[in-house]
Formats: C-alpha cells, sequence, structure tokens
C-alpha cells in the first residue's frame, strides 16, 4: 500500500490469493482495490480495499451454508488480517448482528464463529511475512 509492504507471500500463496479475490469480487460484485501482479507486486486502493473487506465480511456472517462458509474463512481472514496490517479498521457490527440473529433462533449451543474468526485474524496478522 503506498510504499508499505503488508505482505510478501510465495508465488503459489500471492497466486491462490489473487484467484480467491477475483471469486470474492464477482461474489460481491464489488472490487476489491487489489491490483494486478507487476514484478511480484501489486498496489492496493486503500479506501477500495476497506469497502471490500467490509462487504466480504458482512457477506461471511450472513452465510450459514456450512460448507460456503468453511471454504470462506481462510479467505476472510487472510483479507482481514491485511486490513489490519494497512491500519484499516473493518466493520465487524453487520457480522456480530449476524450472528447475534443466528443465535436467537438456534440457540445457546451454536457456535460464536465471530470471536473464533477474530483469533484467526489475529494469528494470521502476525504471521503475515513482510
Amino acid at each position: 500500500m503506498g510504499d508499505r509492504t503488508l505482505w510478501n507471500p510465495s508465488n503459489g500463496a500471492s497466486q491462490l490469493f489473487t484467484r480467491q479475490v477475483a471469486l470474492y469480487q464477482a461474489e460481491l460484485g464489488l472490487a476489491s482495490g487489489i491490483g494486478p501482479m507487476e514484478a511480484d507486486e501489486c498496489q492496493i486502493d486503500a479506501s477500495a480495499f476497506a469497502a471490500y473487506a467490509d462487504a466480504l465480511l458482512a457477506w461471511h456472517g450472513v452465510t450459514r451454508h456450512a460448507v460456503m462458509a468453511t471454504l470462506s474463512q481462510g479467505f476472510v481472514a487472510t483479507v482481514l488480517a491485511l486490513a489490519e496490517k494497512a491500519n484499516i479498521e473493518v466493520d465487524w457490527r453487520a457480522a456480530e448482528s449476524a450472528e447475534s440473529d443466528h443465535l436467537k433462533i438456534a440457540g445457546p449451543h451454536a457456535k460464536e464463529w465471530t470471536a473464533a474468526l477474530r483469533q484467526q485474524v489475529r494469528e494470521l496478522t502476525r504471521s503475515l511475512a513482510t
């Protein structure tokens, strides 16, 4: 972002990540703000990326399909970790509200996933190599 490196992944990880970025851009109908890979780097537009991260988190929050939630969890956590490294504050309210509504319906034994996702984001933020 600008002259700041947020992550320096291996080629395999960066290819997988950028392919998933494209997939979720299509799913959300929203540009990610992540530019094309050039000379092993891509620039990130902070405001577009913030909107993408918020929309992705909100989408993930209302996804109650077990397979879709499982498939998206790691990508969502990675995007949120990058946002954290970029000092972008994401809006957890929509996801927490969706979880709260789900817990009211599903009862006290439903998995509280926002706490688990926040923990995963903290761990990824520390481990993203720069």
